[in-house]
């Protein structure tokens, strides 16, 4: 159930049909409300959504991790700009988790916008190009901000470049604070420096926040021996080794952020995340997708 809570003054208490109730006596502007053993900023004096209700506790595989979307998720699928559709979709999965307890931070890329690779083809040096790239997955870290927190769930958007005014900096130390306080974290502007990918980036975050998987969101259901939308005889790879998928050249991701999975000995899951539910289904267990995990493991 979701109610709606007025932020304005020192105390707000709300019930639902489910007996949740929901508190706070802090002084304003900021009002924190607690359900159960989740907290909740409001803030702004505005109407904000307060999930209620009971959560079944369940059993799950991961704790924390790191989910890798592309900006092609965003776009719906491959298409080009932002499709509001795509992006409430993507956020009412990632709430279904949420809600569930998982500690989740994002790290997001800018494909649907820009593509700096591209842009240094035509002509742009590359520098230049990576970090208008890096520019186009804050725009995308801001549009899943808003859809996550209209959603009800408190989201913070950490960036690699600074630019304060839409952003918090990116430290190590801030984006685990923020996991350990219940808040979602999307994690933008890549490494913040050129000739480095977003899977790169991601690669690299899963290590700093010690996440225990990174979870690639695709349009495909997982990794094939080619690309399965152009080769009907493509076979499905159900687990590899990161370093057969070297050996293969299995493009799931490029040589510098299969390297940094391969020292860290973090698993891989490339999945489908058009799938309805594919997103809470592996949190709680369930074999979807492909797994890509050290054979040291």
């Amino acid at each position: 159930m979701i109610s709606t809570v007025l932020c304005q003054g020192s105390s707000v208490v709300e019930r639902g049909t489910h007996n949740a109730e929901v508190v706070g006596s802090f002084p304003t502007p900021d009002i924190r409300a607690n359900q159960g053993d989740r907290k909740y900023i409001l803030s702004h004096y505005i109407h904000m959504p307060v999930l209620q209700g009971k959560n079944k506790k369940q059993k799950l595989r991961w704790k924390r991790v790191l989910l890798k979307l592309s900006g092609e998720t965003l776009g719906g699928q491959g298409k080009f700009g932002i499709d509001v559709h795509a992006v409430e979709y993507i956020a009412n999965e990632i709430r279904d988790i949420f809600d569930l307890g998982c500690e989740i931070a994002i790290v997001i890329g800018g494909g649907n916008l820009i593509r700096g690779s591209r842009l240094a083809i035509a002509g742009i040096d590359r520098p230049t190009a990576d970090t208008m790239g890096m520019l186009g997955t804050m725009i995308n870290a801001l549009a899943l901000h808003s859809a996550l927190e209209h959603v009800g769930i408190p989201t913070r958007v950490l960036s690699a470049i600074m630019s304060i005014q839409v952003a918090e900096p990116y430290t190590r130390r801030q984006a685990v604070d923020h996991l350990e306080k219940g808040r979602v974290v999307i994690l933008a502007g890549g490494t913040g420096n050129p000739y480095f990918t977003t899977d790169t980036a991601a690669a690299l975050r899963t290590s700093e926040i010690q996440a225990e998987v990174l979870l690639k969101a695709t349009s495909v259901d997982g990794v094939y021996t080619s690309d399965p939308r152009t080769d009907k005889n493509a076979k499905f790879l159900r687990t590899l080794d990161p370093q057969d998928m070297l050996n293969q050249n299995l493009r799931v991701m490029d040589l510098t952020a299969a390297t940094l999975s391969i020292e860290s000995e973090t698993p891989i899951i490339v999945f489908n995340v058009f799938r309805k539910g594919n997103l809470k289904r592996l949190i709680l267990g369930q074999k979807i997708g492909s797994e890509i995990r050290s054979k040291k493991k």
